[in-house]
């Protein structure tokens, strides 16, 4: 039916896109609801710059690309020096997604999530975060 959007930190959800939202970007059979995403999921980027040590955006996709707020503060997040850990669709086309698949972001990792390595993952991207906050 539809897909949230969350802020782990303060609790706060909304819908990020869904199959009965009438107004929005549209994404296969949802519209993107930028109201929610830029009052939730924006504002959830900007409080972890301003008060934690890790930024953590789950996901840098197709529906999230369509909110300039959205694009700006994912840029401003990987400019900021804190470690991001994020996810970014595969497929998508947009020049922030890109330029983020292709290793384009300084002191950056990109790591292709499959069917041999998701299993052990998890443990390698704590170890890159513990190594890049004593780095700090």
């Amino acid at each position: 039916m539809g897909f949230k959007v969350v802020d782990l930190g303060k609790g706060r959800e909304g819908v990020l896109a869904h199959i009965n939202q009438s107004h929005g970007p549209r994404v296969s059979k949802y519209r993107v609801n930028l109201r929610d995403l830029e009052e939730i999921g924006v504002k959830a980027i900007e409080r972890a710059l301003d008060e934690d040590d890790v930024v953590i955006i789950d996901e840098v996709g197709k529906m999230e690309l369509f909110s300039r707020k959205f694009v700006e503060v994912v840029e401003r997040a990987l400019r900021s020096g804190k470690p991001v850990l994020g996810t970014v669709h595969l497929r998508s086309f947009h020049p922030l997604a890109r330029k983020i698949r292709e290793g384009r972001v300084p002191n950056s990792k990109v790591i292709v999530v499959s069917l041999k390595n998701r299993e052990r993952l998890a443990e390698e991207i704590f170890k890159e975060l513990l190594s890049s906050l004593k780095r700090q």
